[in-house]
């Protein structure tokens, strides 16, 4: 009987000790992303991964890293250089959300690809800014001067819309930002307009007498707007509103919790700040 109760009670205690250890694993397990506010006190982030092409929109996300970790998040940031690869994977869920397109792109994508993403809000655009070359002012322009822009729909329209701004030509009223170079009414000038891609015209300006240049491709090539440049899209222009680059995340992850906190640091004033500062007129804040 000693030996039975003995038994017994080793039971009892084993029983015990799993029972203390499933309780414990429960209160030790992984939080649910709503409960930010609890993984912080315990001392874990919530992750959140974005993807960006790299600039400006990289830096934009690194200067507020810390600010989202302050908030309980880990902002995890892939960096694509290619503007295809970070939709898919928005639309995958591998990735929470992406920066780096307008509006009228993601549009477009949404169309051609069956994805259905939405944008949030608009951070910034990249002024296309009138470079100059072998003419240094838009006086020393003359008959058969050759301005280059990009030769990609959407940002030659921008151009010659730019082009327009500074009296250069005259586009067909209505043109706006569907125009094309079948849309030039007047050129008094006859300027030979050369449509080139848009990453190479930094590297072609020994040729040419202007160029009219993406922002982010104005930056990687060292160039100045005010310096460099005799002209820019203006913050209030067409240009600026339809081309702002937008926070964008897949349908139904409108209201995440993390996404929210993104756009509320985004849009603050050292954010504004910072990118005045750090770009100087190469890339605007819109908010």
């Amino acid at each position: 009987m000693k030996k039975r109760s003995i038994v017994t009670v080793l039971l009892i205690a084993a029983m015990a000790l799993t029972l203390l250890a499933g309780c414990g694993g429960n209160g030790g397990g992984a939080q649910s992303g709503t409960n930010a506010g609890n993984n912080q006190d315990n001392g874990a982030l919530i992750p959140f991964v974005i993807g960006a092409t790299p600039v400006p929109h990289t830096e934009v996300l690194e200067f507020v890293q810390d600010k989202m970790a302050a908030e309980g998040i880990d902002m995890q940031i892939r960096t694509f250089t290619d503007f295809v690869q970070p939709n898919l994977a928005t639309q995958s869920g591998e990735l929470d959300a992406n920066y780096f397109q307008h509006v009228p792109y993601m549009t477009n994508f949404n169309e051609s690809h069956g994805t259905n993403m939405v944008s949030l809000f608009a951070v910034h655009f990249e002024p296309l800014g009138l470079y100059k070359a072998r003419a240094r002012s838009i006086d020393e322009l003359t008959s058969g001067a050759i301005i280059a822009i990009p030769n990609d729909p959407t940002n030659g329209a921008r151009a010659l819309n730019l082009l327009e701004a500074t009296g250069l030509i005259t586009l067909r009223e209505g043109a706006g930002i569907l125009a094309t170079r079948l849309d030039i009414i007047d050129n008094p000038l006859n300027l030979d307009i050369r449509e080139l891609e848009a990453a190479q015209l930094p590297h072609i300006l020994p040729d040419v007498h202007m160029a009219v240049i993406n922002g982010n491709f104005a930056l990687q090539a060292g160039l100045e707007m005010g310096v460099d440049s005799v002209a820019a899209e203006e913050r209030d222009s067409i240009s600026a509103v339809t081309y702002a680059n937008h926070i964008v995340v897949r349908e139904g992850n409108e209201n995440d919790e993390r996404v929210q906190t993104l756009i509320r640091i985004l849009g603050s004033d050292e954010v504004r700040d910072f990118i005045n500062t750090t770009y100087e007129g190469r890339v605007v804040p819109v908010f």
